[in-house]
């Protein structure tokens, strides 16, 4: 057993992976942890609704607009050396919202991590992609998708415990021993890497122009609720994304050391494996949020009640994920994939049909066929990408991805957010005609919070929670066929078997010509 444990050239690619595995909990974690510490965090600071929003949508934004340039830098700098720097600022930013005496420190703080976020996510990996050869890497990418599923699943379940139990600031300060151990097993095991074939300059202007573009995507989604779809300031920020995600691709294309290799995209598999990753985590990201909110705000469970309900997901994908990861190996990821979405969307459509009384009985096979359908797509999805694109070309294969599911699921989040306000308004509009305007917009803006209705009537909060759950069902139908256009595409555009690279026909040929 000792022998097993002690760092060799047999298993280092393990220990190299348990590292990885132990940061991208750590961040994958953070994405969904916090939602449920937030009455805690109003309560404390005395926080504004605003506020509020921006403890989730600062990291959310930071990681999402540079993760791409993460996977860059580890490129060019060196994959291990990037990843160890961003899992400092993740710790340190940790360790500084525990301690966050405003509302306007945490969300600071919060902007930090996910710049500490980015750095890390593209190295894990990538780190990963370089430690294990062809014939294993699907198994490992399985562990890792496993990861950071599970991760996702089980945030509000920590999250609610440790709120309830010892306090919102422990759910930051558990980063940080968790990232002292990643950092010691890193450089422990972990064995350098960079693209040795690009360019060592960076893309400056690259950088501006894409951190511009998807900053501005991002915010629009983000506030296009609150600010108004039509109003000036979205308009004006589709249109400065539009103008700046335009710019990055005239750049890109003459750069001589650009962030993202538009040659990629030449490739049916890579578009396919990032087209459904945009839309699984659509789907999934928005699915976890509104039925969190569901289950609280209207079956009354408490935060820990309802992470506990998410288990049979969380079970599922922990069981899948490594099997989908092998059995990619085996027979491609193509079917695997496209039958994840299928169970995915038949899930969705399934949580579709609540009513404001559903129990949770009712859920629990959604719950277990989301699971299932969560372990198949993620890990072949990622074995597709890194397989469609040369090893040296890892970081930022993996920084493209890592983009794609983050912008999926703000995108998610947001657009079902409008129309289970849009859905809302019609049904306030007709259940409750006597109400005057400002009062009813107040009411859709609490629409699945239970806010401002504390002294409503018995009937008024009736409609109110009628009109959320009914806003719900429409928002869960549009994820289902989301999930199933993914699905579609998923069949079209992901090929099976990967096409070897020059380099690595040279060597199939040396080796069959070699004396036995």
């Amino acid at each position: 057993m000792t022998e097993r444990l002690r760092l060799s050239e047999s298993n280092r690619r393990w220990w190299t992976l348990g590292a990885m595995c132990f940061a991208l909990f750590m961040v994958m974690l953070d994405n969904t942890v916090t939602n449920v510490a937030l009455p805690s965090i109003q309560r404390d600071f005395d926080a504004s609704l605003s506020a509020l929003e921006w403890t989730i949508n600062a990291y959310t934004l930071t990681f999402a607009v540079l993760l791409v340039t993460g996977g860059r830098l580890g490129d060019i700098f060196g994959r291990r050396r990037v990843f160890l720097i961003g899992v400092g600022i993740f710790a340190f930013a940790s360790f500084t919202i525990g301690f966050a005496p405003s509302d306007g420190f945490l969300v600071a703080s919060r902007a930090v991590q996910g710049v500490g976020a980015a750095l890390m996510m593209p190295g894990t990996l990538s780190i990963i992609s370089h430690a294990f050869p062809p014939r294993e890497r699907g198994k490992a990418i399985g562990i890792w998708a496993g990861v950071s599923a599970i991760a996702l699943a089980i945030g509000p379940l920590v999250g609610g415990w440790l709120t309830e139990d010892v306090s919102w600031r422990a759910i930051f300060f558990l980063n940080v021993p968790v990232a002292v151990g990643a950092i010691a097993i890193t450089l422990f095991a972990a064995e350098e890497s960079r693209d040795e074939t690009v360019d060592r300059r960076l893309d400056y202007p690259g950088i501006a122009a894409l951190t511009t573009g998807l900053t501005a995507l991002v915010l629009a989604l983000v506030e296009g609720n609150a600010w108004g779809w039509g109003s000036a300031g979205i308009v004006g920020l589709f249109a400065l994304a539009v103008a700046a995600l335009a710019a990055f691709a005239a750049i890109e294309r003459r750069s001589p050391a650009p962030i993202v290799d538009f040659a990629f995209f030449r490739s049916r598999q890579f578009v396919g494996a990032n087209t459904v990753a945009f839309l699984v985590t659509f789907s999934m990201f928005a699915m976890f949020f509104f039925l969190a909110l569901y289950m609280q705000n209207i079956l009354g469970y408490s935060p820990l009640e309802t992470g506990v309900r998410f288990l049979p997901t969380t079970l599922i994908v922990m069981a899948a994920g490594p099997i989908a990861g092998r059995l990619s190996d085996r027979i491609g990821p193509r079917g695997l994939i496209t039958g994840g979405l299928v169970l995915i969307a038949a899930a969705l459509y399934w949580q579709s049909r609540i009513q404001v009384d559903t129990s949770f009985g009712y859920l629990v096979p959604a719950f277990i066929v989301m699971g299932a359908g969560i372990g198949l797509v993620m890990s072949p999805m990622s074995a597709a990408v890194m397989n469609a694109v040369d090893r040296s070309k890892a970081g930022v294969a993996s920084g493209t991805l890592s983009m794609f599911r983050m912008v999926g699921g703000t995108f998610g989040v947001a657009a079902l957010g409008a129309l289970v306000a849009a859905v809302g308004r019609s049904d306030l509009e007709q259940s409750l005609p006597n109400i005057a305007g400002p009062t009813r917009e107040r009411m859709v803006d609490g629409l699945g919070s239970g806010a401002g209705l504390e002294h409503a009537s018995a009937h008024v909060q009736a409609a109110a929670n009628s009109a959320f759950v009914d806003a719900l069902g429409t928002g869960l139908t549009v994820s289902a066929t989301a999930a199933l256009v993914g699905a579609l595409l998923a069949w079209a555009l992901i090929r099976d078997h990967r096409t070897p690279t020059t380099a690595e026909q040279e060597v199939a040929g040396t080796v069959q010509a070699a004396p036995a």
